[in-house]
């Protein structure tokens, strides 16, 4: 006589088995049984009291099993309530041996599974109970008694019938050492796999420690490990008990592991239960100590403050919605929470943004330029913008702000010439660095949600200006970088798009500001660095470089007196002669700006300060060009001249570099040999190509210049360009390199004093290069005479001032015959 309650809870807490047997039919039903005089042990659940049967039926009903795999010896409960899976237990029942089949469903399906859809391995079971409840289903309480073969299917309606064959334990009877250590380890490891679960009950570690068949173990431990179908369904069909205890202990270790895992965080999340619960009381009684001190006074007079803090912020009317929604949760939120001080600084930030303060424009056109004039000499073009943009602010007041960027090399007064729009204007000026950027988060602000978290740099901006209209220079904007943080430069699109940025989102603050009011102005040394879609946005205005009188204009107006004052000797009596500072632009620097240039001046103002200091400074001095030598030494940068005695070969080249123009020798020689070509001089590829379309135009034009076209193939060229630890690439080299190597063909030398650019094609055309007010100005420099130009960059000539082209022969070419006749000497006469 066995309860079921008391049954299941020693034997059937196995996964993937639900016990449907209804708890109160269980109290009401005791299970007494006895079949061959033999009661069913309940110790054990299996049937070593139960006689096998020698023989099974050659044929018997197959009943389909849902998420279920049964093994044999083991006591099961099982629901039947679909009216064919009914008919064959009422089929069953009436048998003697009151036998069936139950296999697993291999998948899901609709309707009554078919004979595709069940596994060909199953186990038959004996109907041990039977009770029929109110709803019409039947639960059934079997024991296993084999694990068969299906091997024919006979019939499909109205159940699965089908031919079977007894799966024998093969290597049952072997007592090997390995078959007792494998006994023993799945003993072990699932008593304390019983041990750590709470879902399987303790007896059944009494259970496994008096069983000692090892196929019955592997079965009992398999049915109550968490498996899947396919899982179980794979031990049930191992043959040899061997492979089926490995298959087990290799599912008990991975659950013991999991388990244990379970158990670690469960405990984690236990602890860290206790300590919130415990900073509860701990804040609910400093709470109450506090407000015994008087201080939650303090906590409303600041709540009162914020508050009047957002109603005088003039905010829009989201920003508003959002200050009065955290405003209210920063009430509520206890003083000594580490949220109370994040909502704090949020509060802060949004009560100091300048929603609405604007500073007053200064409209007047002349003044404007006055001021521009003062600050900076020359950059015509660009203070005609300005000025423009000031005359059409004054006739339309809400005209949003253009974005300007500013091309140039360095020391070109780029940076400097934002603060004097900024001045012109009579707006704050807020300079943001942009080099080595590479976080968007710089651009649009962190999320509150990060320890730390801050607003983008422009919401900065425009706190420390405290307008909504200032000047904000992005200075080295092609210097952004980008990386697995994001891309700064596409969040800078928004920001610089005018149809955009008036509702510009920043991160930390989750509502939107208007950015429509500012002026921005971008620097750059190289446009190309600028993706396209960002270059796009913005207006370039491009800044060459200084020539060599307006960079003493420069340093007599600004350079000078500010290095008097900053070293001061301002009231010293020190003159500068015009010599000297010449000295100091062509021997001691070699740039396109003046940055360099103001180094050097206040380096010799230091070493004057130094004398002054010493008291051995004269009354007056006066720096001429020995004094500026003996002051700073040797020169430090020889310039490249152009040369009056040339040999065949050679040809001057002119060059773009990111501190200005500069002119390129280019040599060629020849040698006996096979025909090859070889190029020294750190030349990248777009150059190396060039050369080799010169070879190629000059040999296939060989007949025009007297030229033997054998001779290239007997004959080795060299072609090198000096200063070979300098890196040199692109196309505008072309002419140089048909010239150069005509010269040496025909042995008649370049026109001296002559320089060329330009790009060259196979056709023989000569097409336009770029940088072409720095390569002219480089020549100016060198003492050029002469600049052969292609024709199509007329027009860039047009941007650069009479007074800098005065004595320069410019000549425009359309073809490299053309070109070679105004850089080769003309062949003698006969």
């Amino acid at each position: 006589m066995i309860e079921l309650g008391a049954y299941r809870r020693a034997l059937f807490h196995r996964a993937g088995i639900e016990d449907q047997l209804d708890e109160e039919a269980e109290d009401k039903a005791p299970i007494e049984e006895r079949r061959g005089g033999t009661e069913i042990s309940v110790a054990s659940g299996l049937a070593d009291d139960v006689e096998e049967l020698a023989e099974l039926p050659a044929e018997l009903p197959v009943l389909p099993l849902k998420n279920t795999v049964l093994f044999p010896y083991l006591l099961s409960p099982l629901l039947v309530n679909t009216p064919a899976s009914q008919r064959l237990i009422d089929e069953v029942l009436v048998r003697p041996d009151r036998l069936l089949v139950c296999t697993a469903v291999k998948r899901d399906v609709e309707g009554p599974p078919g004979v595709d859809d069940v596994y060909n391995v199953g186990t038959v079971l004996r109907v041990v109970k039977m009770l029929k409840f109110p709803d019409d289903s039947y639960r059934l309480l079997v024991q296993g008694v084999a694990r068969v073969h299906l091997d024919r299917f006979t019939a499909s309606d109205p159940y699965l019938r089908a031919t079977l064959s007894r799966i024998p334990d093969v290597g049952q009877a072997a007592e090997s050492v390995e078959m007792t250590a494998l006994v023993r380890s799945v003993a072990q490891q699932f008593s304390a796999l019983v041990a750590e679960s709470p879902r399987l009950s303790d007896e059944l570690q009494v259970l496994v420690a008096n069983l000692t068949d090892p196929s019955k173990l592997a079965d009992l431990v398999a049915s109550n490990l968490e498996l899947d179908v396919a899982g179980k369904q794979q031990i049930l069909e191992a043959e040899h008990v061997g492979i089926r205890l490995r298959l087990v202990l290799d599912q008990l270790s991975k659950q013991t592991e999991a388990l244990q895992i379970e158990t670690e965080i469960k405990q984690k999340v236990q602890n860290e239960m206790g300590r919130t619960q415990r900073e509860y009381m701990l804040r609910q009684q400093l709470e109450a100590i506090r407000r015994e001190l008087g201080e939650s006074e303090d906590d409303e007079e600041e709540v009162e403050r914020l508050r009047a803090a957002v109603e005088a912020a003039g905010m829009t009317e989201e920003a508003h919605k959002q200050a009065l929604r955290e405003l209210e949760r920063f009430e509520q939120t206890p003083s000594a929470a580490a949220e109370h001080s994040v909502i704090r600084n949020y509060l802060d930030w949004m009560t100091n943004v300048p929603w609405s303060r604007t500073s007053e424009d200064h409209l007047d056109v002349v003044a404007a330029r006055q001021v521009l004039d003062e600050d900076h000499f020359g950059l015509d073009k660009i203070k005609d913008r300005i000025v423009e943009y000031i005359a059409v602010l004054s006739l339309k007041r809400d005209l949003k702000g253009p974005i300007l960027c500013f091309v140039g090399p360095p020391g070109t007064g780029k940076t400097s010439l934002g603060k004097s729009v900024a001045r012109a204007l009579g707006r704050q000026f807020v300079r943001i660095s942009l080099g080595g950027v590479r976080d968007e988060a710089e651009i649009r602000g962190h999320r509150r949600t990060y320890v730390g978290a801050l607003p983008g740099r422009f919401i900065q901006g425009l706190r420390k200006a405290g307008t909504r209209n200032p000047v904000i220079l992005l200075d080295e904007i092609d210097k952004v970088g980008a990386d697995g943080r994001g891309d700064p430069s596409s969040a800078l699109l928004e920001v610089l798009d005018p149809e955009q940025n008036s509702e510009f989102s920043d991160h930390y603050l989750e509502v939107s500001f208007d950015l429509s009011q500012v002026l921005f102005i971008a620097t750059a040394n190289v446009i190309d660095q600028v993706s396209p879609p960002l270059r796009d946005r913005m207006e370039v205005i491009e800044l060459p470089g200084y020539t060599l009188e307006e960079k003493l204009e420069i340093a007599k107006r600004f350079l000078v007196p500010r290095q008097l004052e900053r070293n001061g000797i301002q009231g010293a009596n020190i003159t500068f002669t015009e010599p000297a500072l010449r000295k100091l632009i062509e021997s001691y620097t070699r740039e396109a700006g003046v940055r360099s240039l103001e180094r050097e001046i206040g380096s010799v103002c230091r070493k004057l300060a130094r004398e002054v200091a010493e008291g051995t400074a004269a009354v007056e001095t006066v720096v001429d060009e020995v004094r500026v030598q003996a002051l700073l030494g040797p020169i430090k940068a020889e310039p490249d001249l152009a040369e009056d005695d040339v040999m065949p070969g050679v040809a001057v080249g002119l060059a773009w570099t990111p501190v200005g123009g500069d002119i390129l020798f280019i040599e060629s020689t020849q040698m006996a040999g096979k025909g090859d070509l070889k190029l020294t001089g750190s030349m990248g590829d777009v150059m190396r190509e060039s050369v080799e379309a010169a070879r190629s135009w000059l040999r296939n034009h060989a007949g025009d210049y007297g030229l033997d076209p054998t001779g290239f193939d007997t004959h080795d060229l060299h072609v090198h360009v000096p200063q070979g630890a300098v890196p040199k690439d692109g196309p505008s080299a072309g002419i140089g390199m048909v010239s150069s190597l005509a010269s040496l063909l025909t042995g008649r030398t370049t026109v001296p004093r002559v320089a060329m650019t330009g790009e060259i094609t196979l056709r023989g055309k000569v097409l336009p290069v770029g940088g072409i007010k720095e390569k002219v100005l480089a020549a100016k420099r060198a003492g050029i005479e002469r600049v052969v130009l292609p024709e199509r960059n007329r027009r860039d000539i047009e941007e650069i001032t009479p007074e800098l082209l005065k004595g320069l022969d410019l000549r425009f070419v359309g073809t490299i015959d053309e070109a070679l006749r105004y850089t080769l000497v003309a062949p003698p006469v006969n």
